[in-house]
């Protein structure tokens, strides 16, 4: 088959802002510039496809924009692409606009986009954003270590006036599902506990250390709680520690500020690397591929099996999925999410057990 000629690409973020999408669409223009394609910004994400929102992207469009938080092309959820008159729609755009591939920004909802793109004939490779860290085939995602760094600083000013008052402060960290960001910031502040819906969390033992401490003079506390635990949790865990505790302690949730600020170093660099990979891999013919990050190496998954894993980690898949997968395949998808079910259960025992 002869390779596909590029001449014009499409960019978009979708989903959940995150810090750093801005320096991945820049990366994406300059990639493409520098190869002699033409680069389409999509605006507010697939509804921006749906509704040919869309302005081509110069060099200078994309100057001073590595530093700044959110998104400048805007993103949206839209149900509406999840239906298939509204990807015939898409693709319609797509066809107008003479676009002969798309880089796709977000999370697994993302991905699930790009993929149903992708299987009907426009080539699109996927780059992980989402402050959660909840992309399973990535060891990191783009905007987590800001969420992270906007989470310590936080609690580093939580935990000033609660030296002051002699105070507890129950704090709850984003990161849906997932207790990524819970288990990292619980262990940079210094937490006394830690609670995450992946793992059991024993409130007894944390009322008796916050107890021990006071014995020893300590003023001050931190329990980080996940917001997947249930609705109240962690409103519920702050009453608990007033009344057996006798610390005065209050409930504080830091919401969406984490998804905002200017990107670290980190993402900033982390997200120039898979713009440049995903432009690469378009040029090369490539096409239903996720850019990820495993073992500190920028590498691509395809899309089908990157899905189909993150079920797997997350306990999601069905009999009917698995009975699809090769054997083999299957196994190796197991002993992966086991290693990553291992390195996370040991961040949380050193939350739990380094604190008092």
């Amino acid at each position: 088959m002869e390779k596909k000629i590029f001449k014009r690409i499409g960019v978009l973020t979708s989903g959940g802002d995150a810090p750093g999408m801005n320096a991945a669409v820049r990366s994406v223009v300059r990639t493409a510039l520098k190869n002699g394609v033409e680069v389409v910004g999509i605006k507010g994400g697939y509804r921006g496809l749906l509704e040919n929102d869309m302005q081509i992207l110069g060099p200078h469009d994309v100057s001073n924009v590595i530093n700044e938080g959110g998104t400048f092309l805007y993103t949206d959820r839209c149900l509406e692409f999840k239906e298939e008159s509204g990807m015939q729609k898409a693709l319609k755009v797509a066809a107008e606009q003479g676009l002969d591939g798309i880089v796709c920004i977000g999370g697994d909802g993302t991905f699930r986009g790009a993929q149903d793109l992708s299987r009907r004939g426009v080539p699109c490779i996927g780059i992980t954003g989402t402050i959660d860290n909840d992309v399973s085939s990535s060891d990191y995602t783009v905007g987590f270590d800001t969420a992270m760094n906007t989470v310590v600083e936080m609690v580093d000013r939580l935990r000033d006036t609660c030296e002051s008052h002699a105070r507890c402060n129950v704090v709850e960290v984003m990161g849906r599902d997932a207790g990524y960001i819970a288990v990292n910031t619980a262990i940079a502040t210094g937490a006394t506990g830690c609670a995450v819906k992946e793992l059991p969390f024993d409130e007894d033992a944390l009322i008796e250390k916050i107890k021990l401490a006071k014995t020893y003079g300590k003023r001050n506390f931190i329990v980080i709680v996940s917001e997947g635990m249930p609705d109240g949790f962690g409103e519920a865990l702050a009453k608990k520690i007033q009344a057996e505790t006798e610390v005065e302690t209050k409930f504080a949730r830091l919401a969406h500020v984490q998804r905002g600020g200017r990107p670290t170093l980190r993402d900033r660099v982390s997200a120039s690397k898979m713009g440049e990979h995903a432009v690469q891999l378009l040029l090369d013919g490539k096409s239903n591929l996720v850019v990820v990050e495993r073992e500190g190496k920028i590498v691509s998954r395809d899309i089908e099996w990157a899905l189909m894993y993150d079920k797997v980690y997350k306990g999601k898949a069905k009999p009917e999925d698995i009975a699809k997968l090769d054997p083999k395949v299957y196994e190796g998808m197991v002993e992966l999410a086991n290693a990553k079910h291992a390195e996370f259960e040991d961040l949380y025992r050193l939350a739990n057990s380094i604190s008092i």
